[in-house]
């Protein structure tokens, strides 16, 4: 049980509260960004239907949690230095991508934050590589299954609807998108959502308030409501990004990137792989585009989202190494 005072333990509850908050600013908008996009919902309907989807996935799965909580260091390494390192590198990079409108993985930062701090205070023995490999694998994996999973399905839905006029294809699909944006934005509370309630769970563990075995409910309604917050307060910058600034979208395009973004994002959470929510919808949409030409996804503006990917990692493993050092140092 790591030595630290109630102080930085109140301060990690607050820390995962605002990850959950800044996860809702960039990440849970990921999942209404298509809905209100194609204009098939209001952006005051669309925050409301993410915030009981995102209630409801995080309340109905745990693996993803524990993953998180207790998958990534090995126990010795786990600390409230290094938890309040990893969760101020995650929230600091992610207030600037979002500043900047660019959908970044909350997952991937917060992992790479926790590795490092953990590396910066034990070292290498500190990360448990067997968990880390799956993850890296999923960095991968998720997004090229994304962009297949949407390409793929547009096609078939193409050739099935191709003797249909266009105003059926946009009734039918406008209702079933609203279907894909609430299986989404669940997906998304079933798997990026546990990120706090793994945090807080981690730090209540730490201190011998809980157990694994039992995650207390309140843990899961305070990190659901912190993510359904933040869609509601500043999301609109994401959203425009991905729904308005990838590819022209309408109804159907919306709900097969949903649809295919939130299988895999399902398939993941049941084996508890944290993945990324802006990696899968990001890419369904541009395998999505890709189907009616190359030129119409816009490949600049889909450029600065992968760039924004890329470099999250190093960004918020430099800087929980850093304030894990200089924890140590102080």
């Amino acid at each position: 049980m790591p030595d630290a005072s109630l102080g930085l333990f109140v301060l990690i509850i607050a820390l995962a509260i605002g990850f959950g908050f800044v996860n809702g600013l960039n990440d849970a908008a990921n999942a209404i960004a298509t809905v209100i996009g194609t204009r098939v919902l209001s952006p005051r309907k669309a925050i409301i239907l993410a915030a009981f989807a995102n209630l409801a996935g995080a309340a109905t799965g745990t693996a993803v949690a524990l993953t998180i909580g207790k998958g990534i260091l090995v126990p010795e390494a786990i600390s409230f230095e290094t938890m309040i390192a990893a969760l101020a590198a995650v929230i600091i990079w992610t207030l600037i991508a979002t500043y900047y409108g660019l959908p970044v993985s909350l997952t991937h930062g917060f992992i790479a934050g926790l590795a490092a701090a953990g590396f910066a205070v034990a070292g290498s023995g500190a990360v448990n590589w067997s968990v880390m490999g799956q993850i890296l694998s999923a960095v991968v994996s998720a997004p090229v299954l994304g962009f297949i999973g949407g390409f793929a399905l547009m096609v078939i839905l193409f050739w099935l609807f191709r003797k249909s006029v266009p105003t059926r294809v946009r009734g039918i699909f406008s209702n079933l998108q609203i279907l894909s944006a609430v299986f989404l934005a669940y997906s998304h509370g079933k798997n990026d959502g546990q990120m706090p309630i793994g945090i807080i769970t981690m730090a209540l563990v730490a201190a011998g308030y809980a157990s694994w075995e039992h995650i207390p409910w309140w843990v899961i309604i305070v990190s659901a409501a912190a993510i359904s917050s933040g869609t509601a307060i500043g999301g609109w910058r994401v959203i425009k990004t991905l729904g308005l600034g990838v590819t022209k979208l309408r109804p159907i395009h919306g709900f097969v990137a949903q649809a295919s973004a939130a299988s895999v994002i399902e398939v993941a959470s049941f084996l508890g792989i944290p993945v990324s929510t802006t990696h899968c919808i990001s890419t369904s949409i541009m395998g999505v585009g890709a189907t009616q030409r190359l030129s119409a996804v816009r490949w600049g503006v889909a450029g600065n989202i992968i760039t924004a990917w890329i470099i999250t990692f190093p960004v918020c493993g430099a800087l929980g190494y850093l304030i894990a050092w200089l924890f140590n140092l102080l």
